[in-house]
């Protein structure tokens, strides 16, 4: 199931099946902001502030890589300011695609691991557990989610809920 059409969490219990619902949704959320825009309007920013509505789909993409691939597979992985206002070669169909394209590869990794398994103290997550992990990729969705919504509303009162 795609990210935007993730349904609003009914409880699992499974936890890591939960909280993997949880990111889903709010993933979808994210992208339901950039519903009928083109790319001109994905890069307003109200007043040259907050970050632009695929900038925020470039951030998220990237947290998940750092968080996931950097602190539990080994990648080298860094925190580049571009993500916050990517190029125009960063379209938003594109941005959607690899961020769809990241939830499932993150999803695959989370659950093939155990929600107490450590990264390494070296890594990314500096030694976290992944549902410490799990736990702050969804806070900083819905952090974004949120910022999402006021940045979407703000031209024509649209929202993604």
């Amino acid at each position: 199931m795609a990210s935007e059409d993730a349904p609003f969490p009914s409880g699992n219990p499974d936890e890591k099946e939960l909280l993997l619902q949880w990111l889903g949704y709010l993933r979808g959320a994210v992208i339901r902001n950039l519903e009928g825009l083109d790319d001109r309007q994905a890069r307003w920013q109200p007043e040259g502030k907050l970050i632009s509505l695929i900038g925020i789909v470039s951030h998220l993409t990237g947290v998940e890589w750092r968080w996931i691939d950097g602190g539990f597979l080994g990648a080298v992985v860094d925190r580049n300011d571009d993500e916050f206002t990517p190029g125009p070669e960063l379209t938003v169909e594109a941005a959607i695609r690899r961020y769809q394209q990241r939830g499932v590869a993150t999803d695959d990794v989370v659950r093939s691991l155990l929600l107490t398994q450590r990264s390494p103290g070296d890594s990314w997550a500096e030694g976290k557990d992944l549902r410490f992990v799990l736990v702050h990729l969804i806070n900083e969705t819905a952090r974004h989610a949120g910022h999402a919504d006021s940045t979407r509303e703000l031209p024509d009162g649209t929202t993604g809920e």
